[in-house]
């Protein structure tokens, strides 16, 4: 079972390693097609603080390992919202996903977060969420890790929770060194070349945001692995020619091809929201590069054939996805910890 599983990263890694996944649950009905289409289990449209423990251990199958994972929302855990309430509703969702342990008690636990989790509050959240796994009787592994060792070609790090009530569980050691890291061009270099605001004809999701005129402008005078310090002071933004702008460098830049590309947001199709720019092209990544740099499979569709394209719902639905090469290091770690466990 997968809760909060948006358009289904977390869930279709753990198909790709041979688990039968019942059912996610998803606030967001803008998912549902995602999801459905191409990992073949339903979508519940469902508040997760409103899903009772009983609700949700009527879709397990009986007589099998009763596996929940699940990646909170990540947005209230990152640092810049740490200043805000610490009784804002989202942040409430990991609590939400502690009752229905406690109230289902599966063999096994996943959590998938931001690894500002672990400073939230000065570490309380994640602290309580931990302590009671460990009063059910659960074994317990949380660290941070780089996606980039287990071949998602991003630099994107994740904090990864594993919880067994059935035997010692651990994180499945890297399966990438620096050297054989998943590079932006092993990912995307195949595509065909569009240019800003085109929609390739033979795959709808290889399409492109607009650029103003300014912004066309800034991106030819951009560099791989560069910043907007690269550009002709003209070129150069008010905010940035102030002192505090040079602390924001990773913004309006291009990708390096043959390294990982940056964190995958939910704002990636947007050239001045991050290093973004295609590394030779003059356009932000389309919606289908994203969405391979976050390790999804070639032909996973976001949107139903009637439907258009929408830039910014498909990317909203790939930056918020768990990367499927994370998910199946994920998948393949609770698989190696049932393998040693007695019968459940």
């Amino acid at each position: 079972m997968d809760l909060f599983c948006g358009a289904g990263g977390l869930s279709h890694g753990f198909i790709k390693e041979g688990f039968d996944v019942r059912a996610g649950v998803d606030l967001d009905p803008g998912c549902r097609y995602a999801f459905e289409a191409n990992n073949g289990a339903d979508f519940l449209e469902r508040d997760i603080g409103s899903l009772s423990g009983s609700a949700l251990s009527a879709l397990f199958a009986k007589g099998e390992p009763k596996i929940l994972v699940g990646c909170a929302p990540c947005r209230p855990f990152s640092m810049n919202n740490q200043r805000l309430r610490d009784d804002h509703p989202e942040w409430r969702l990991l609590r939400s996903f502690g009752t229905l342990v406690l109230e289902t008690t599966p063999d096994i636990v996943s959590m998938e977060n931001v690894p500002s989790l672990k400073s939230f509050n000065g570490g309380d959240l994640l602290s309580e969420f931990r302590r009671l796994l460990e009063e059910l009787g659960y074994s317990v592994w949380c660290s941070s890790v780089n996606c980039a060792s287990y071949g998602v070609p991003q630099t994107r790090r994740r904090l990864v929770l594993l919880a067994s009530r059935v035997g010692p569980i651990r994180f499945i050691p890297p399966t990438h060194g620096p050297a054989g890291f998943v590079t932006v061009r092993d990912t995307i270099a195949h595509l065909p070349a569009i240019v800003a605001g085109e929609q390739d004809t033979t795959d709808r999701l290889h399409r492109a945001s607009r650029l103003s005129p300014t912004n066309l402008a800034r991106i030819r005078a951009s560099r791989a692995g560069g910043s907007w310090k690269d550009w002709n002071r003209s070129l150069v933004s008010k905010c940035h020619r102030q002192a505090s702008g040079h602390l924001y460098q990773a913004i309006y830049g291009r990708m390096s091809w043959d390294a990982p590309a940056p964190t995958i947001t939910t704002k990636c199709t947007g050239f001045g929201n991050g290093r973004f720019g295609h590394p030779e092209q003059d356009r932000a990544v389309s919606l289908r590069e994203a969405a391979l740099l976050q390790s999804f499979p070639d032909a996973y569709e976001f949107f139903p054939p009637a439907e258009p394209t929408r830039i910014t719902a498909g990317a909203r639905m790939i930056g918020n996805a768990v990367p499927v090469g994370l998910a199946q290091a994920v998948a393949a770690s609770v698989a190696e910890a049932l393998s040693g466990a007695p019968d459940v």
